[in-house]
């Protein structure tokens, strides 16, 4: 069965030397037991059925440490050639795209991987790939407001909005994602004049989670909401009495960034710069890319699937049909740092 650590998540960091002791030498060779060693934000039960079946189908164990992104690119700086991680998995292309820029990532080649995730989705050298997609999408009030009010991202900025969105800090990497899309996009001012405008027209102070957006809607605190759409797929597929109310109340709006798509983000994965077990990552990123596991995504985690043909789960079909922005999302990282500066002149806290 896969062996999963939690010591990151749990603080006990000065484990991990001991957690990795007999794994961190040799390779795949000689007749050893073999395994990958993943640093991952992902903290879904899906994630940890699909490293249980990739066990089971190849013999490979893996050894799983859980941590929020920054922790693990902190931590990998830190350990330098020491690292035992072959693999990194973070929730977002800008830690993806920053991890490379701080060469944390070697380049790797799989015609199964570049046959199967679309060239905006991955990096165009093979430091990283995208495993799902996610959207960030406009959940509203549907007794008070229309669908048709938010065709795109830029009406958030119209007066009319005054007082009526929600929307997590700046210091969220989904929201950094978003400016960072619009620089590339759009350029520094034109990015810096939405920013102000969204700002202008929060309900409240930006905090909490995107799940509390949502339930704030539901509240009545606000009449829009900015979500990714798992989120909001998991909340409307769920049973809990306490948020039937939040179910009841929102619909969700797939906005287009101008003239281009909805802005999607991908959860992805690199092979570490000094990966001791380069196949067995490779084999699992080959896994995870697989129809079967696509499919477990799509169905557990309510993320969109990136391989092509594999359908997406009924409650984000029911949002509508998604056209996603094709910006390369190797911009994401390149226009973190001026995302996140950005963010703080609109005065987006």
């Amino acid at each position: 069965m896969t062996t999963h650590r939690t010591a990151l998540q749990n603080g006990w960091a000065f484990l991990l030397p001991l957690l990795f002791i007999g794994c961190a030498e040799g390779g795949s060779t000689g007749g050893q037991a073999r395994e990958v060693n993943v640093y991952s934000h992902r903290h879904y039960d899906t994630d940890r059925a699909l490293f249980d079946a990739f066990t089971q189908a190849t013999g490979i164990t893996v050894n799983l440490v859980l941590a929020d992104d920054n922790e693990v690119l902190a931590r990998l700086e830190r350990e330098g050639e020491r690292s035992p991680c072959d693999l990194l998995i973070t929730s977002d292309a800008g830690r993806l795209g920053q991890a490379r820029l701080r060469g944390l990532l070697r380049p790797v080649r799989s015609a199964l991987l570049d046959s199967v995730v679309p060239a905006p989705l991955r990096d165009p050298e093979g430091h990283w790939y995208g495993l799902t997609m996610r959207a960030r999408v406009l959940a509203y009030n549907k007794t008070r407001v229309r669908p048709e009010e938010l065709p795109t991202y830029q009406v958030l900025t119209e007066p009319r909005w005054k007082g009526r969105l929600l929307a997590r800090s700046a210091e969220n990497l989904y929201n950094q994602s978003l400016m960072a899309a619009f620089v590339a996009h759009y350029g520094s001012d034109s990015a810096l004049a939405w920013a102000r405008g969204v700002a202008a027209n929060f309900a409240r102070d930006p905090k909490g989670s995107d799940t509390d957006q949502l339930l704030a809607v539901a509240e009545g605190l606000g009449d829009v909401a900015i979500a990714n759409s798992y989120y909001i797929g998991k909340l409307m597929s769920g049973t809990e009495p306490e948020r039937a109310k939040a179910r009841d109340v929102l619909a969700v709006a797939l906005p287009r960034m101008g003239g281009a798509g909805t802005h999607v983000n991908v959860s992805g994965a690199g092979v570490v710069k000094h990966a001791r077990h380069e196949a067995e990552a490779i084999a699992l990123l080959e896994y995870l890319l697989g129809a079967e596991a696509q499919r477990a995504f799509a169905e557990g985690n309510k993320e969109y699937p990136v391989r092509r043909g594999v359908a997406v789960d009924p409650v984000l079909a029911s949002f509508g049909a998604l056209d996603p922005d094709t910006l390369d999302l190797a911009q994401l990282g390149l226009n973190n740092a001026t995302a996140v500066k950005l963010l703080q002149a609109a005065g987006w806290r």
